[in-house]
């Protein structure tokens, strides 16, 4: 309790006792890792406190004999076959989810590309009954080629941040790829504006982070929108490749 699985509650699960008599019996607990990630995003449980849960099973399982129980869980030295599992059921959850029901990606928050798509579609047809197209994409992207790992989803939540509050007036600002994100709006007088604060406030959110401040700067540049629909769709499918 004082090191992870800080709720007592959470404890009576088969996922957890399949996963301590796997271990206890000097198995490989891989499978049972992945029913035990899946059981916990169920019960509404995020990726952060799943992965502290298993350091601390990790720490008391690798503690010396004799010692007094205490143990300091550490995520990081958890070993690599052990954390993949374990994300990867509660990523399937979370991924099955989102395809069903949710508009946005549990991780950044920002919209889905499928999201966007149905937005292309609604401004499109606003733009045929009105006879003139007024909105615009801005894309923004990260160079994530010197990251790795869990660096690349932290620059991606950083971006998603500035993005939703620089663009915070009902604009659809969504995720196109790993590392592109898009934001399709009214054309108005304030978005040269909004484009600078943007370029500021990433590369401001980006240098807090040693880790993620080898992302190098923000590539930002507006698109215009293509004649029609498909186009606009073939267009924002090609940015995420």
């Amino acid at each position: 309790m004082a090191a992870g699985w800080a709720f007592p509650a959470d404890w009576p699960l088969a996922e957890v006792d399949e996963v301590c008599r796997a271990v206890l019996d000097g198995g490989d607990a891989c499978a049972e890792l992945h029913r035990l990630g899946a059981a916990r995003a169920e019960s509404g449980a995020g990726l952060a406190e799943t992965l502290l849960d298993l350091a601390a099973l990790h720490a008391v399982l690798g503690a010396p004999p004799g010692s007094t129980g205490i143990v300091s869980p550490s995520v990081d030295a958890i070993p690599a076959r052990m954390l993949r599992s374990t994300a990867l059921g509660w990523a399937d959850v979370m991924s099955r989810r989102a395809a069903s029901c949710a508009a946005d990606d549990p991780l950044t928050g920002l919209a889905t590309s499928a999201y966007l798509n149905t937005r292309l579609r609604e401004v499109y047809a606003e733009a045929r009954a009105a006879g003139r197209q007024d909105h615009v994409l801005v894309l923004v992207a990260l160079d994530l080629t010197r990251t790795s790992g869990w660096s690349r989803v932290v620059a991606m939540t950083l971006l998603a941040d500035a993005l939703k509050e620089v663009f915070d007036a009902g604009e659809t600002v969504a995720s196109v790829g790993t590392s592109v994100a898009c934001v399709l709006l009214r054309r108005d007088r304030h978005l040269t504006r909004a484009v600078a604060n943007l370029r500021v406030l990433t590369a401001d959110r980006l240098a807090v982070d040693p880790h993620v401040a080898p992302t190098g700067p923000v590539r930002v540049r507006l698109e215009e929108l293509p004649p029609t629909c498909e186009e606009a769709l073939a267009l924002v499918a090609g940015l995420g490749r």
